[in-house]
């Protein structure tokens, strides 16, 4: 059925106006345009990135031949088109988005190339991790000269990337400092974004990227305790579960939601690594100075997040009804009493196990009580996961493993059924 193509019989028929037949038209017209305008940006940006991709690529196969001073020119001749484009959109095509993310982004690699070919021409010896930061520096005003959405996510990859290039990936690593300062720096646009473009795909994409980085980056803190490191990251995912939940997120699709998918994966995951005995084991048998673990870089994150959690729970516990209570939200409150009991007893393998438990159960019910198959497969997930996880570190027999096994898939088949059958009675 085309709408559009309907809209003389509806007419016809009286069941709708020649005025609302004009706001369909209009509605589908502009909806259009927005799709298509998606698709130019998108053409645009790629284009451009190609295009100062083909130009560094046919320079470099002459580059031998080419004098000392033709190279430095050379060398500049990227930046120069990218500013010289740039300048050229600010004042002719500045209502233009596909003109300034594409040339933003070719500026954006054009600075990178530049510096490169630079230090190519002189000799110029450095780390790696020096010249992205050096990168990511001169980088930064395009994303708010140009307003260029494109340019800060190229600008959080590329930070994320330093990071991994500091901290991870060269021994010995160098501090993650500059990183949650270059994260900092784009914080003022994307709170733009969060107020103004709330339903832009380049506000959903930084709603992904941002967290991920932040994911990614977290454990370079970690320094003589690691094993500490289950606190901020529990509190953190902690974090992302209640900004995912929050009246801004609640329109808005699992699938844009970055923040409450990866809260709630992460606690997940958390759990059911905790579920097991031998960290607690190791984490026992270790022992630690109080002021030295209190004064390290894992304990100061893990007790600043908690603060911002904590402030953050509050808040969001203003604006809901006291009757929508989540287990998973309060999951970072639990986890440092139980980590704190975890280092003199064994009763926090039991208390995490109980812990995955209640929460399968709560979101199956959730799923059942609100018809939502992915939150009531959610749910049952996590129940097989704990059955798997204790099928390999318990002495039950195989007898009673297989029949775990026989009810869980029972139980999924069961719940999908029945409320895909409640589904198509409610439809009836």
């Amino acid at each position: 059925m085309n709408l559009l193509e309907d809209i003389p019989e509806l007419i016809k028929a009286n069941v709708i106006s020649e005025e609302t037949a004009e706001k369909i038209k209009e509605y589908y017209k502009s909806k259009g345009s927005q799709s298509q305008q998606k698709i130019v940006i998108v053409f645009s940006v790629l284009g451009a990135i190609l295009v100062g991709l083909g130009i560094i690529l046919i320079i470099a196969h002459n580059w031998d031949n080419f004098s000392t001073s033709l190279k430095t020119v050379l060398a500049f001749l990227p930046l120069l088109i990218g500013q010289i484009l740039c300048g050229y959109t600010l004042y002719k095509k500045s209502s233009n988005i596909a003109w300034k993310e594409s040339c933003s982004a070719f500026l954006f690699f054009g600075v990178g190339a530049s510096i490169s070919l630079i230090s190519q021409i002189y000799n110029l010896s450095g780390e790696l991790s020096s010249f992205l930061l050096l990168w990511l520096f001169l980088c930064l005003p395009i994303i708010y000269i140009m307003q260029s959405s494109v340019a800060s996510l190229l600008y959080i990859t590329l930070s994320t990337y330093y990071l991994g290039e500091a901290c991870y990936w060269h021994y010995p690593n160098s501090e993650s400092y500059y990183y949650w300062l270059l994260l900092l720096l784009i914080l003022p646009h994307y709170y733009h974004l969060y107020k103004h473009k709330a339903h832009s795909n380049f506000t959903t994409f930084h709603h992904w990227l941002i967290p991920l980085s932040i994911v990614f980056s977290l454990g370079s803190i970690a320094n003589h305790h690691d094993r500490f490191m289950y606190l901020p990251y529990a509190t953190l995912f902690g974090l992302f579960y209640i900004i995912g939940n929050s009246h801004y997120f609640k329109t808005k699709k699992s699938s844009n939601n970055g923040y409450f998918i990866l809260g709630s994966l992460g606690t997940s995951y958390i759990l059911i690594s905790l579920s097991f005995d031998d960290y607690w084991e190791r984490l026992r048998n270790n022992s630690y100075v109080f002021s030295e673990v209190m004064s390290s870089p894992e304990m100061i994150s893990a007790l600043l997040l908690f603060i911002i959690s904590a402030i953050s729970f509050w808040k969001h516990k203003q604006h809901v009804a006291h009757k929508e209570f989540n287990l998973s939200s309060i999951v970072f409150i639990l986890f440092p009493f139980i980590f704190l009991i975890g280092l003199y007893t064994k009763i926090p393998t039991v208390l995490i196990n109980l812990l995955i438990m209640a929460i399968g159960i709560l979101n199956i019910r959730k799923g059942a009580k609100t018809d939502h198959l992915g939150i009531l497969n959610y749910g049952l997930l996590m129940i097989s996961t704990l059955v798997i996880c204790r099928f390999f570190d318990t002495d039950m027999s195989y007898v009673i493993r297989g029949i775990l096994f026989v009810s869980v898939g029972i139980g999924f088949f069961l719940a999908n059924f029945l409320m895909l059958k409640k589904r198509k009675e409610n439809g009836k």
